[in-house]
């Protein structure tokens, strides 16, 4: 783990000259700590997670600030990746010396819940903003909210209510789980199982595994003499990647049954294959061919990736730390309380989030898709891989503002 060390000299001029400067600035650039803007992304960069966020976010938060114009009323932007090792003691400690040693300002991505809940409170504590956007708990807008976090792609109600609802309205209503054993996955399972219930659905059990597991052998039997109808995985990358594949060798779908990834990304349809993913559905907050706009990202991104496309926490990463420079030249500040104050009073508009606005919990009101995996026969070029079958608005998906238990809105 690297993190940039040391900070650059401040320039002394006569107190004369310093007020001078301070007239023409405003008092914006006085209010940036540092004299710089210190964007951690934090991240995986060396496990599970790492193909759907790792370098790929790296490069998304560094093309957001390249197109703001690599400062900020005069301040240079800084991006400092941190591998926190899918581990919440080492995401925090990281956390702690990036806001102690290294004068970081705000961080971005995450990518694991357990991680996320653990940075949010050292940062409400710290006044420095946080923006989630590979984390999925819900409880980060809610119950465990902060005045300086957001999260800015999916959550696990916004999850469960769009895929839940339309694979339980085509019959699919009892659900066995194999689930990942952290918050995440906990979450997961959990507000599906509530949907299940609400609809008249039933579960017929659940496995645990650790992160990075590779033998999924015994929950796929059980899966299998359960008589589900619905096998639901709920992990992530690289595990549901390894959960399909031994959902082949033990023929799940071949035997009536089918799978349901509730979290998954487009690299894990790549890397499992149209033969095994085809007709798999997953909700997505964005889809590289789906417009013109998404498309002249991905081939940006690619070019600095060697060819692979961003998946949709990628294009979030940008959409997050482009708002947050807007928000810092708005205010002329680094406060966390500020920035992120003004991040939801200015509209959120770009490729990734279209326009649409952060609420006063942190969550983004962002429309996501229903999309399926296409079949080999589809397929018309390597990353040709999905088709949108419906826009799910973000007010039907979405926890509504007065569920969520946020401690600071105002009833």
């Amino acid at each position: 783990m690297t993190v940039l060390g040391g900070l650059k000299a401040a320039l002394l001029g006569s107190a004369l000259l310093g007020s001078v400067l301070m007239l023409a600035a405003g008092t914006a650039q006085a209010e940036f700590t540092n004299n710089a803007i210190r964007i951690s992304v934090l991240t995986d960069l060396s496990s599970s997670y790492s193909e759907t966020s790792g370098q790929g976010s790296v490069v998304a938060a560094k093309l957001a600030v390249q197109d703001f114009g690599g400062t900020v009323n005069g301040v240079p932007v800084e991006i400092i990746p941190v591998d926190h090792q899918n581990k919440a003691d080492v995401g925090a400690l990281a956390a702690r010396q990036l806001i102690d040693v290294n004068g970081a300002d705000a961080f971005v991505d995450i990518s694991n819940s357990a991680v996320s809940l653990a940075v949010q409170e050292l940062a409400r504590n710290a006044d420095k903003v946080v923006l989630h956007v590979g984390s999925a708990t819900a409880d980060l807008y809610g119950k465990a909210c902060s005045p300086t976090g957001a999260l800015w792609l999916y959550d696990t109600y916004a999850l469960a209510q769009g895929l839940a609802r339309s694979i339980i309205a085509e019959g699919g209503d009892t659900w066995y789980f194999v689930t990942a054993d952290y918050a995440f996955g906990k979450a997961m399972e959990e507000a599906v199982r509530k949907i299940l219930e609400a609809q008249g659905g039933r579960t017929l059990g659940s496995s645990r595994h650790p992160v990075n597991n590779t033998d999924y052998s015994s929950f796929m039997l059980q899966a299998q003499q359960s008589g589900a109808k619905i096998v639901g995985l709920a992990n992530a990358s690289g595990d549901t990647v390894n959960a399909i594949k031994q959902a082949g060798e033990f023929g799940i779908t071949e035997g009536g049954q089918k799978l349901a990834a509730l979290i998954f990304y487009i690299q894990s349809a790549k890397s499992v294959g149209p033969e095994l993913a085809q007709g798999l559905r997953f909700m997505t907050g964005y889809y590289w061919d789906r417009d013109d706009a998404s498309r002249a990202f991905a081939k940006r991104f690619a070019a600095e990736m060697k060819g692979g496309m961003p998946s949709q926490a990628h294009a979030g990463i940008y959409s997050a730390v482009l708002h947050y420079l807007k928000a810092a030249a708005a205010t002329g500040s680094d406060a966390g309380t500020t920035v992120m104050a003004k991040m939801k009073e200015l509209p959120v508009e770009d490729f990734f989030a279209g326009r649409a606005t952060l609420r006063e919990d942190g969550r983004l009101m962002k429309d996501m898709y229903l999309v399926e995996v296409k079949k080999p026969s589809e397929v018309t070029q390597p990353w040709d891989l999905l088709k949108v079958l419906r826009r799910m608005p973000a007010d039907e998906i979405i926890r509504p503002l007065k569920d969520g238990g946020c401690p600071f809105v105002k009833s």
